[in-house]
């Protein structure tokens, strides 16, 4: 998407999105009040950043397997670590976001659909050490230096999964019982998005949380937000513009919010 046309979205996102005042769903309140809008620190912040600080002057060079938007389609280039650390993990606000959606909701089980270099995955690790958290990666380059990075931050817990994500979701989801909280952050294409959405609600619940990265990075991913926030089993969505929250609290009303963040 256009640079301009990403502008205009945001525009709009503001002109739409609520602030504390403007929300009257008593769960959504106490997230924006508890959760989004936390300005306190927490000490995993710094580890987390400090790793970030330190790839983002590694020179050193990867051979990326670049598989494609969902596709069997393999490309190889070369990329410097500095420079997949700077493109590929989200801004330290969003991380912190995902920290503190951890910390709140507790998760025994947590998947996330892209590691890169585990930038992300370390947030989310440091929030629940007692979590069983998968991250699948498609490059095994890339895979490596992850793991490096879970290590250095003694993130145990963390199983890395290497592969084609179309082949090794639906493993690994044969083998969980079911999952407390998702981030979708492996592809920005509707078909394949829309794929492991509706793969991973098969293990969803009612108290279960999904995170969708870049719902308005492009077309393509406008409209699985679209069709995501429209499908019967899910019940509360806040859309963040850089990132959409999806609940599925049956006991509460069909609700769609656009909060100020």
């Amino acid at each position: 998407m256009s640079p301009f046309r990403l502008a205009a979205d945001y525009l709009l996102y503001r002109a739409r999105a609520f602030k504390l005042h403007g929300v009257h769903s008593p769960f959504i309140f106490s997230l924006y009040h508890h959760v989004l809008r936390h300005t306190g620190y927490f000490p995993a912040y710094s580890r987390v950043e400090t790793l970030r600080n330190r790839l983002l002057k590694e020179k050193r060079t990867l051979q990326v397997t670049d598989l494609g938007a969902g596709s069997k389609n393999i490309n190889f280039r070369k990329r410097r670590i500095k420079d997949i650390a700077r493109t590929s993990a989200k801004p330290m606000k969003y991380g912190q976001l995902l920290f503190r959606l951890v910390n709140h909701f507790q998760p025994e089980t947590i998947f996330e659909l892209g590691t890169s270099l585990g930038i992300t995955t370390a947030y989310l690790g440091e929030a629940r050490r007692q979590a069983a958290t998968y991250t699948f990666e498609g490059c095994p380059n890339i895979a490596g230096v992850a793991r490096q990075n879970f290590k250095a931050l003694g993130l145990k817990h963390i199983t890395l999964i290497e592969g084609n994500l179309d082949d090794t979701l639906e493993k690994q989801l044969q083998q969980t019982a079911r999952l407390d909280f998702v981030f979708f952050d492996g592809n920005h294409r509707y078909a394949p998005t829309m794929r492991y959405f509706k793969s991973c609600l098969t293990r969803h619940h009612e108290h279960s949380v999904f995170v969708l990265d870049d719902i308005y990075w492009s077309a393509e991913m406008k409209r699985a937000w679209k069709e995501i926030k429209q499908h019967p089993q899910v019940m509360q969505t806040v859309d963040l513009f850089f990132v959409g929250l999806v609940f599925f609290r049956s006991s509460q009303p069909k609700e769609h919010f656009t909060l100020s963040f």
